[in-house]
C-alpha cells in the first residue's frame, strides 16, 4: 500500500508538513460514517416505543427468524369480557431468575427478571421484588407469588420453607428449564406436577399450542378450544404422575412413526398452594408476544388466587401489533 499521504513544502525557513486535502475528507466523511451507522431494523422503533424497558433484546441474527407481530384485533378478543369490578387486593410478586445458560436470545433470566419487574411495577397494589437463584427467607414469609425462570427449580436445602410456603396458599409459576430438579427430584416433582429428568426429550421450532375445550380454569377465558402458534421450544418425556396435572394446553410432537401428545401448561394444587408450569419461553421474543403475555399474567394472578384479568392493561405494553 502506499504511505505517501503528505507533502513537505518550505516557508519562512521552516519545514512544513500539510495533509492532502482528500485525507482530511476522508476523514470528515468516515466520522460522520460512524455517527451515522444505521440501527438493526425495528431497533429504533423498539427503543422509541413507550414501554421498551418491558421487552426482552432480541438479537439480530434471530430477529429474522421472529414470529410476526400479532393482530391487534386477536389480542382484543381474547382480553375481552374482563369483570371490571372485580375486587383485587394487594399482593408481593417474587421475580427469581438465575445465570443465564444459553446462547444470544435464549434463556435469558436475567433480562427477563428486569424486564417484568419493569412490566409488573405498573400494576395497581403490586410489590415487586427480586431474588437470584432462591428466594430469601423474606420472600417465603411475605409473597404472594412467587415467578422462577432459571434453570432448576429449588435447592434441597430450601425444601422446608417451600413446603410451609404452599401449606399457607402460596403461588408459584415456573417457566421452562424451572422445571428441572437439580438433585431435588422427589421434592420438585411432588410440588410441580412434572420435572426434567432422563429419557426427557425437547424440539426448538414452531408449534401450535391447543388449549383444553374442556377446561374451566380463568386462565384460558377466551382462550379454551383454541390454538395459538408459537416458536419457541417443547419439553416431553418429563419425570412425574401427568393424572395429577389440570392440563391447560398441549401440543404434538413425532416419535418415529407416531405422534404423541404432551402437556405444556398445566396446574398443580400442593397442599393450599397453587402451582402454574408454562414450557414455553426459550426464546426472548416470546416474552414479548402479548398473547404469550396474556397466559403468564393470568397465571400470576391465579397464582396468587386473584382475578385473572387484573394485569389485562400490561399485555400490550410496548408490544408490536398490526392491524
Amino acid at each position: 500500500m502506499r504511505q505517501r499521504t503528505t507533502r513537505r513544502y518550505r516557508t519562512r525557513g521552516r519545514n512544513m508538513i500539510r495533509a492532502r486535502p482528500i485525507v482530511a475528507v476522508v476523514g470528515v466523511l468516515a466520522c460522520i460514517a460512524l455517527v451515522a451507522r444505521p440501527m438493526p431494523a425495528g431497533a429504533a422503533e423498539a427503543e422509541a416505543r413507550p414501554g421498551a424497558a418491558s421487552l426482552l433484546p432480541v438479537p439480530e441474527a434471530k430477529a429474522r427468524h421472529a414470529p410476526p407481530p400479532r393482530r391487534r384485533a386477536e389480542v382484543q378478543a381474547v382480553l375481552a369480557g374482563a369483570d371490571a369490578g372485580a375486587a383485587t387486593r394487594p399482593i408481593h410478586v417474587v421475580l427469581v431468575a438465575g445465570k443465564k445458560d444459553h446462547g444470544p436470545g435464549e434463556h435469558d433470566y436475567p433480562a427477563w427478571q428486569k424486564a417484568w419487574a419493569n412490566l409488573l411495577a405498573r400494576a395497581p397494589k403490586t410489590k415487586v421484588t427480586t431474588a437470584w437463584e432462591r428466594p430469601s427467607a423474606e420472600d417465603f414469609r411475605t409473597a404472594d407469588v412467587m415467578v422462577l425462570f432459571k434453570a432448576n427449580a429449588w435447592p434441597k436445602e430450601l425444601n422446608p420453607q417451600v413446603e410451609a410456603y404452599f401449606a399457607r396458599g402460596g403461588g408459584m409459576v415456573l417457566l421452562h428449564y424451572a422445571v428441572g430438579a437439580g438433585g431435588n427430584a422427589e421434592s420438585v416433582e411432588k410440588h410441580i406436577g412434572l420435572r426434567w429428568g432422563k429419557g426427557s426429550k425437547y424440539r426448538h421450532g414452531w408449534l401450535d399450542l391447543a388449549f383444553n375445550a374442556d377446561s374451566d380454569c380463568p386462565i384460558l377465558r377466551n382462550l379454551a378450544g383454541k390454538t395459538l402458534r408459537f416458536n419457541d421450544e417443547t419439553y416431553w418425556r418429563l419425570q412425574g404422575d401427568p393424572s395429577r396435572l389440570e392440563v391447560l394446553a398441549t401440543a404434538k410432537e413425532k416419535e418415529g412413526d407416531s405422534t404423541v401428545t404432551i402437556p405444556l401448561l398445566w396446574n398443580v394444587r400442593p397442599g393450599k398452594g397453587r402451582v402454574h408450569v408454562n414450557i414455553l419461553g426459550h426464546c426472548n421474543w416470546t416474552f414479548n408476544d402479548p398473547m404469550f403475555r396474556v397466559l403468564l399474567l393470568r397465571a400470576i394472578a391465579w397464582a396468587a388466587a386473584e382475578p385473572v384479568d387484573r394485569f389485562n392493561d400490561l399485555a400490550t405494553v410496548g408490544a408490536e401489533l398490526v392491524d
